[in-house]
């Protein structure tokens, strides 16, 4: 009797612990089955294989493999000294410099990085608002020339108080993006016509508009030129600096953590929001459950357009150019689809990855100038981020992720 006493008050152990480590378990399975690892697991991987071809590209390690025999030592050395080069090269131009000689110096890099990323995030967030209500936003190239070109025309036509005048700019932008954006949106809900033709459609109409106004000196063309470049706007339209003439980081940033807070909210905590992912989710059940899909459609490609839009703000009354041109968007309408979808269209996945690749875009020039490495090399690396970032088992079987499992 004592003994069977005992034993209750003494139970065994593992049956209490087996619950726990099945709990861990399952929490390490569903971590790294996540998006986020397999986002971070694809930068990675991008940056290994990048490495392998910086040292393909480097004369030292070219020629201290034709004697890999004789001396496998320089070889590995060349290619050490080649990788670990480029790497500190882009760390010194995108966070901090360590060759500075003062505080105010290294950090410059950093500001260069914040500069890039912040036309990166707010046409990242027009792409991933589109993407979770099912739709593909291609179209960032010409809303950011139509807002481009609607923000410079009202930067150099007006005389205005300077917080007026950029205010008006900014709205001026934002609604030719969001109209642009809109006719997309429009026709998808009217007639079913696909998002990715029209939008794609759209941005050679949009150059071609822009190109032929700023053609025309009654339009966009500046008196007496013969260059497609508009006036520049004038100094109350400008996006003022943050941090004084050494630094060329101006209000832009300021603008785009805004907008990232915004899109946050929309998403997570409003009633629109809740309406966009139910219907990027399943239109379908959506419209059963009451939803108005076409509306929905309409209105997240509006919202769209006008966070793209700030981005061709951000270009035309920043400090990058002084006027609308035709290739004012520098690629960030194509690079802001890459932004989304390392972000997973999450606000601050976006966020974390538009800063990522703005440390690539001022990091990428320091390449160049210090190691001689062709700064190609460093949109190769973005394209492989995309190539694996689209094939999420191809990231799982390489590092050996369980396979996510279906809800």
């Amino acid at each position: 009797m004592s003994s069977a006493v005992g034993t209750e008050q003494h139970p065994p152990t593992e049956p209490d612990e087996a619950p726990d480590r099945n709990r861990w378990r399952e929490t390490f399975r569903e971590i790294a089955s996540g998006g986020v690892t397999v986002g971070f697991l694809a930068v990675l991987l991008a940056i290994v294989v990048g490495s392998v071809l910086i040292a393909a590209t480097d004369e030292q390690v070219r020629a201290t493999a034709g004697y890999i025999g004789a001396r496998p030592g320089d070889f590995f050395q060349a290619t050490w000294d080649a990788v670990w080069g480029a790497y500190t090269a882009l760390f010194r131009g995108s966070v901090y410099n360590t060759n500075a000689v003062s505080f105010d110096q290294g950090i410059r890099p950093l500001t260069e990085t914040a500069k890039f990323a912040a036309p990166l995030i707010v046409a990242g967030l027009g792409v991933g608002l589109a993407f979770r209500a099912g739709m593909f936003n291609i179209g960032g190239r010409g809303q950011m020339l139509m807002a481009g070109a609607a923000a410079g025309w009202v930067g150099y036509q007006f005389d205005l108080p300077a917080v007026l005048h950029l205010s008006l700019a900014l709205v001026a932008a934002m609604i030719a993006g969001a109209l642009w954006a809109g006719i997309a949106g429009l026709l998808k809900a009217r007639t079913g016509a696909h998002e990715v033709i029209v939008t794609i459609m759209l941005n050679y109409v949009a150059f071609y508009l822009v190109f032929f106004a700023l053609s025309k000196q009654s339009l966009l063309q500046a008196p007496n030129s013969f260059n497609p470049k508009s006036l520049p706007v004038k100094d109350s339209a400008q996006l003022p600096e943050l941090l004084g003439d050494q630094y060329n980081l101006h209000l832009g940033f300021v603008i785009a953590l805004v907008a990232v807070a915004f899109a946050w909210w929309l998403l997570e905590r409003s009633s629109l929001g809740f309406r966009i992912r139910a219907v990027g989710l399943n239109p379908e059940a959506a419209r059963a459950a009451g939803i108005n899909v076409g509306r929905v459609y309409v209105l997240v490609m509006l919202i769209a357009g006008a966070l793209v839009g700030l981005a061709g703000a951000n270009q035309v009354l920043g400090t990058v150019t002084s006027g609308i041109t035709v290739d004012l968007d520098a690629g960030i309408g194509f690079d802001a689809i890459t932004v989304a979808l390392l972000g997973r269209s999450r606000p601050l996945g976006i966020l974390a990855a538009g800063i990522l690749f703005g440390a690539f875009k001022a990091g990428g020039f320091a390449m160049q100038a210090s190691q001689d490495i062709p700064v190609d090399i460093v949109l190769v690396v973005q394209s492989l981020i995309v190539l694996f970032l689209a094939a999420p088992p191809l990231i799982r079987t390489i590092f050996r992720l369980p396979a996510k499992e279906a809800k």
